[in-house]
Formats: C-alpha cells, structure tokens, sequence
C-alpha cells in the first residue's frame, strides 16, 4: 500500500478465494473438491505470474521475434512485485492444499485466515509457514510471557548482529566488485563471492531471527528457517539447513507429488533437476536466478549419483576421520559459492565474467606466490571508492568468528536454548557484548534492504 494503495486489494482478492475454496474443498467431493483446488491454486499462480513474471516473459518473446526478423514486439508493463508476493502466495497455496488432502480442517473464521495470509512478522520473507502450525496457534489465547518476551528479544538481537554488523558491512565491498568486475584480481573476485555468502546468508537468517522473536514475543513460535547451512557436508544437506520452510514447501508441494523417490533412478533425477530449476525461478524472473537452480540442480543430482555408484560410506559415521568431513565442507562450500555468482550478478553475462575468474583465483593466486616468494595481499585490498584494510580485517573476522561460535552451537541445538542453559552471568555477558557491538560496528550510515525483500 505504501507504494501504491491498490495493491492491498491482491491480498484481499487471494484471501477471499482460498477462504472460500478451503471451505467449499471440505464440503465437496469427488472431482468437484479437484476443480475447486485448481480454482485456488490458478488465481494465486496467476497474480503471483502477472505481477513477477510478466515481463520476463515478454521481453524473452521480444528477443525471439528479433532474432526470427519480425517486426514486431509487445509492450512491456509498468508494474511493481508487490513486497512478499512471492511467499504469502506460496503460504497461501499451503493452506488450500493441505485442506483437500484432509491433514487441514478448513478455517471458518475468516479473521483468523486472513491472520495466517497477513502474519506481519513473516508476511514479506518468510519463513513459509503452514495452517497445521499457525491456524491452532492464532485461535489459542496469548498472555503476556515474561520468559518468551525474553526469549524473543534475544532470538532478535542475534538476528540484528548478523543483519547490521555482518551482512550491512559486507554489503559494499560485494557492491563494489559485483558491479563493476573488470579490472579486479581474481582472487579480489574470489573473496567477494566469499564475502556474498556470508552476506546472503546473515541478511536472510538474520531477518528470519527477527520475525521468529517479535513473533515469540507474542506467544506465536514460527518454524526455524537456517541451521546453520555452511557446515553442510553435502549440497542435500545444504539444502535441509538453508531457507527450510522453502526447501520443505518444494518437497512436500512439487517433488512428492511427481513421485518423490518411487520412481525409477533416471526419473528420479529428472524430478530434483526440474524442482531446483522451479525453486530458481521462483526467486527472481530472471535468467541468472534460472542459471542458479539449475547448478544446484546437477549438484544434487550430481552427488545421488556417486552416491549410487561411488563410495558406500556414511559421512555421518563418527569413525571417519574428521579432515574428510572438513574437505567435505569445503567443497560443498565451494560449490555454493560459485552458485550464488549467478544470484548476485545483475546479468548472465557479468556472471560468466565473474565465474571464470572466480575458478582461476586459486590457482592464479598460488601461481604469483611461487613467483613472489610471500604472502601477497594486494589483490585482496578493494581499490578504487572503498578500500578494506587491515582493520576491516580483523573487525570482519572477529565478527565472522562470533558467527562461527552461533552456528556451532545451531547445528546441533537452538543457541537461545543453549544459553540459557548456561550460567547467568556467560549468557547476559555474552548478550551485552552482542548489543555494544551492534551500536560500535553495525553499518547504520548504509542503509541495506533485507536481500530477500525483492522476492
């Protein structure tokens, strides 16, 4: 409404129809429930591809039409993505198809379902929440709870540390290069993408933390979204720790229904390839976002594959030395990163760039250590507007280390839970510290938009 007023009238038209449907689906049976469903799911998908992916469609026939020599060309529209259509859409179609598959009673107070479509905490980035978890939760009545309002507020100062401090002061170096990619060394391209990973991923959990706390503070919990994605030691377990409630909504939604894991080896294949190129598309109308899924997707089947025909062993199984599993990291690590060059950049062909130099910065970098005989930090020193010193360094690492520290303790276990199970004074000195350092180092000059806003 802020940009343009008429647009609350999407969620009025989306809330009414599922309101409706789910009611109607409950009632019906046979094929009318079906017809009732695809009724839900086309006016969501619609408004969801009017909104978002109407001029990507147009401007790719446009370029077709050139290239077949037509004069001819279609009109592109003047339109904005309404802010978290892509995910109250999503959250939306949940709540419909979880009522005719019968694991959902169909909400008649239609307060309380348009509470569900409009939670506000998790309206514009998630997490994708579903009507099993918040339906019962929204008719529950809530007293002010001295221990979750505690709670919450510390489940949101963890998310503002790595929001404000981490993410907000990456933000401009990976600007820097990003837009601007000629001329940099190959490892200075390297370390960006680096920089990139930890951004997206302290900008996205960050503000996953803050809406799980305002939410907790209200006596309403949402579903944990990050669990700490970077200690994955494979891109299937990647994916079960990044963006949870999304992966989850993609399984449960779209690859069970293809047929999941009964069906044969090369479908199999088939079907996780065409849900992560799903799952880019659904990120962005561009190519570059298409390109991203795809990668994931030859990962994943990449790695069902060795698994199938390579090496039978568990890399759960604690008697494998634990230098395997840190290479293991790495690599998936590695692979991310080059992945998420095709996030990033503002264009397929500057992700090209960016890519190549991306996979020659290591060797190139270890190539000019042989011939200078030491340790050769130039390149790694942002030149131009903005130079990263020595200083930014070490604030940078010392901040990457407290994230360390939080994702340790989140692979295994809520680190809320696990500070308060701590000694008073460790956990309050620990929460003290995070807020001075929020008011010293957190970027408040530079103003960064939550990354997954644009969703």
């Amino acid at each position: 409404m802020f940009f343009v007023p008429v647009y609350i009238l999407i969620l009025f038209v989306t809330i009414v129809i599922d309101y409706f449907a789910g009611i109607y689906i409950e009632r019906s049976e046979g094929k009318k429930r079906k017809y009732l469903l695809i009724i839900s799911l086309i006016s969501n998908i619609g408004i969801l591809a009017f909104f978002k992916y109407y001029n990507f469609f147009i401007d790719n026939f446009n370029v077709v039409f050139q290239a077949l020599n037509w004069n001819y060309s279609l009109d592109l529209l003047t339109i904005i993505l309404p802010i978290g259509l892509s995910f109250h859409t999503f959250q939306a179609m949940s709540y419909t198809i979880e009522v005719y598959r019968g694991n959902q009673k169909a909400e008649k107070h239609f307060g309380i379902y348009s509470l569900y479509v409009m939670y506000y905490p998790q309206l514009v980035a998630g997490p994708i929440e579903r009507p099993q978890n918040l339906l019962n939760q929204f008719h529950a009545k809530h007293k002010l709870d001295p221990y979750l309002f505690s709670n919450g507020l510390k489940q949101m100062l963890i998310g503002f540390f790595k929001k404000m401090v981490i993410a907000d002061n990456l933000a401009p170096y990976v600007n820097q290069v990003y837009d601007n990619p000629d001329g940099y060394e190959p490892i200075t391209i390297f370390v960006a993408t680096v920089f990139f990973a930890f951004q997206i991923y302290c900008d996205f959990s960050g503000y996953s933390d803050i809406a799980i706390g305002a939410s907790r503070i209200m006596g309403i919990e949402l579903m944990q979204n990050f669990k700490a994605p970077y200690r994955a030691t494979s891109i299937s377990d990647f994916w079960s720790r990044w963006h949870m409630s999304l992966s989850t909504w993609f399984k449960d939604y779209l690859y069970i229904p293809l047929g999941g894991n009964r069906v044969t080896f090369v479908r199999l294949c088939f079907n996780l390839f065409l849900v992560f190129m799903i799952s880019g598309f659904w990120h962005g109308a561009n190519w570059t976002f298409i390109i991203w899924g795809a990668l994931h997707g030859l990962y994943t089947v990449a790695e069902i594959i060795i698994r199938k025909y390579g090496s039978k062993n568990d890399i759960n199984n604690p008697k494998i030395n634990f230098v395997v599993i840190g290479l293991k990291r790495i690599i998936v690590f590695y692979l991310v990163c080059f992945a998420w060059i095709f996030f990033r950049a503002e264009s397929v062909s500057k992700a090209m760039y960016i890519a190549k130099e991306y996979l020659l910065a290591i060797p190139s970098y270890f190539y000019h250590l042989t011939q200078k005989g030491y340790l050769w930090l130039e390149p790694l020193i942002f030149k131009k507007d903005i130079r990263l010193n020595l200083m930014d360094f070490l604030l940078l690492g010392c901040a990457l280390g407290i994230l360390f520290f939080i994702n340790k303790i989140e692979y295994k276990t809520k680190f809320v839970d696990y500070l308060d199970s701590k000694p008073l004074f460790f956990k309050w000195s620990f929460y003290q510290s995070l807020l001075l350092i929020i008011f010293i180092f957190a970027s408040f000059h530079s103003k960064q938009e939550f990354i997954y806003f644009q969703f």
